[in-house]
């Protein structure tokens, strides 16, 4: 897919600020009947050739965990890529949770950066994303606690609250963005989707003449989405809007085309050919059930303090799961819930994590017996894993639960190329989810 050739625009275009949400947004535009396709940075030529004709062209990221000056140069150069596209809907894939602050994973840079390049005529902040417990009511944001779990106001989440590197203190969206500099952000509630066509463009134009930095729209359950879509097409199809929020964008948009249902050229996950390697790096409770719950799987515990400390330590966890890789056992790799490490640099765990996660994988290809299915829980070790193994791209293999997404990996490895990932957040997932990379989804 040549950006000089006839090939039409994508209909989307988005950046994930981490590669676990990136990966839920390329399950949602595959399920909405989108020919898409997640690179794992601005694409090369060839590998856009190699991609073929795509409907949805995603590029994954870690703005999540930089700083703003960091942010500025990785999305600038995004920025122009998408520019080149020209997509009718760009979009900023941020946490479900909005977890961001102004001193990292800012959202008003990201939009920022990227708007000197799409020049969108408002900005639509899509606030909720109901199919994984994610609502947005009167501008106020309550989330699910793990799948199914009570939903609690953001700031009140027993998780979010007390995140160890950006907390939710403030609930109202508005407040929380402008925090980050964007210091006029108007708001579209959730009773004004009942109104007419007619009146909910004249709610959004007055808003507009305000000449707001960005309009925040509510999402209180699914029943909101169809209007929340037609709003921002109904510009899109003029001139390219930046879109910001959770997959809740891509969700809407395809409600008001109409693709709601899942599409059935996505294959039902089957069971694993061959032992599956897991790691678990996320220390969320919703976490914790679920490693508790693998039993499938033969597990080591990971020491973070001692991983950072001494170098021999990766070495002996590494050779703990290559033993029992080679003996045939399913292995799960996972930090230690009891031993907080709140005191070490988070960049540095997930950075020591994800080399780990890579070196093991490495190895066992290196064997010539190279994994065929893999499963990363945590969303700045699965971005910096994935960026170690080579890979260029990702697919949609399936969806073994809401928010978590089964991808294909592309690489110009042969040993990498096809590798199946599970990339979840640590919130993500029924208690099984482990078990369901193993043995996949029945009929």
């Amino acid at each position: 897919m040549s950006l000089t050739t006839e090939n039409p625009p994508p209909r989307l275009a988005w950046y994930g600020d981490d590669f676990t949400g990136a990966t839920d947004t390329l399950a949602t535009a595959a399920q909405a009947g989108l020919r898409s396709l997640l690179f794992l940075g601005v694409p090369a030529e060839r590998h856009l050739n190699q991609a073929g004709p795509l409907d949805a062209i995603g590029i994954a990221g870690a703005a999540r965990a930089m700083d703003p000056q960091a942010m500025a140069e990785e999305l600038e150069t995004v920025g122009r890529f998408f520019a080149s596209l020209r997509s009718p809907v760009v979009h900023y894939k941020c946490c479900s949770t909005f977890d961001s602050a102004p001193h990292v994973g800012n959202i008003g840079v990201a939009i920022r950066t990227l708007n000197r390049h799409i020049n969108s005529a408002w900005v639509p902040i899509v606030g909720g994303q109901p199919n994984i417990g994610r609502y947005c009511c009167f501008s106020q944001l309550f989330a699910a606690a793990g799948t199914q779990g009570e939903v609690h106001r953001i700031d009140r989440h027993p998780t979010m609250c007390q995140h160890p590197v950006t907390p939710m203190t403030e609930a109202d969206l508005r407040r929380h963005l402008q925090a980050q500099g964007l210091h006029r952000v108007a708001a579209l509630h959730y009773p004004g989707y009942a109104l007419s066509a007619d009146a909910q463009d004249a709610a959004l134009q007055r808003l507009l003449a305000q000449q707001p930095d960005a309009v925040l729209m509510d999402v209180s359950g699914p029943q909101d989405l169809p209007a929340v879509g037609r709003l921002i097409w109904r510009d899109a199809r003029q001139a390219t809007v930046l879109a910001v929020g959770s997959s809740g964008v891509v969700q809407a948009l395809a409600a008001h085309w109409g693709n709601t249902e899942v599409a059935s050229t996505l294959d039902m996950p089957r069971p694993a050919d061959g032992p599956v390697f897991a790691f678990a790096g996320s220390l969320s409770p919703q976490t914790e059930t679920q490693v508790a719950a693998a039993s499938s799987y033969r597990k080591t515990p990971l020491d973070v303090r001692r991983l950072l400390c001494e170098p021999r330590h990766a070495a002996d966890c590494a050779e703990a799961v290559l033993a029992g890789l080679d003996g045939g056992h399913h292995v799960l790799l996972h930090t230690q819930a009891s031993a907080r490490h709140a005191d070490l640099d988070s960049l540095a765990v997930a950075s020591a994590t994800g080399d780990l996660v890579a070196r093991i994988v490495g190895m066992r290809a290196s064997q010539g017996r190279p994994l065929r299915r893999i499963g990363i829980a945590g969303g700045d070790t699965s971005s910096l894993a994935v960026q170690k193994l080579g890979i260029w791209g990702l697919s949609c293999q399936g969806v073994l639960a809401p928010g978590v997404t089964l991808s294909r990996a592309h690489s110009d490895h042969a040993s990498l190329n096809g590798l199946e990932l599970m990339l979840k957040g640590g919130q993500m997932g029924p208690p099984e989810v482990f078990e369901r990379l193993v043995w996949g989804l029945r009929d």
